[in-house]
C-alpha cells in the first residue's frame, strides 16, 4: 500500500498555525510555525505537513 506525500500549501506569511485539517481524521493541537527566511519553509512536526512561501514556491525547495 502506498502512502500519499505530505500536503504542501502556498502560503505568504512567513508565521502560520497547523491542526492538522483534513490531513488526518481527528487532527491534532493546533500548533505555530515560523517559516525559514533563508529557506522559505516549514514542516508540521505532527502532520509533516509543508508550508511554503510564495516567494519560495518556484524554486526548488530542499529538505
Amino acid at each position: 500500500m502506498a502512502i500519499d506525500p505530505p500536503e504542501t500549501q502556498i502560503v505568504d506569511t512567513y508565521r502560520v498555525a497547523c491542526d492538522g485539517g483534513e490531513a488526518s481524521a481527528l487532527g491534532h493541537p493546533r500548533v505555530w510555525l515560523s517559516l525559514s527566511h533563508e529557506t522559505g519553509f516549514v514542516e508540521c512536526g505532527y502532520c509533516d505537513k509543508r508550508f511554503v512561501h510564495t516567494d519560495f514556491a518556484d524554486k526548488d525547495v530542499k529538505v
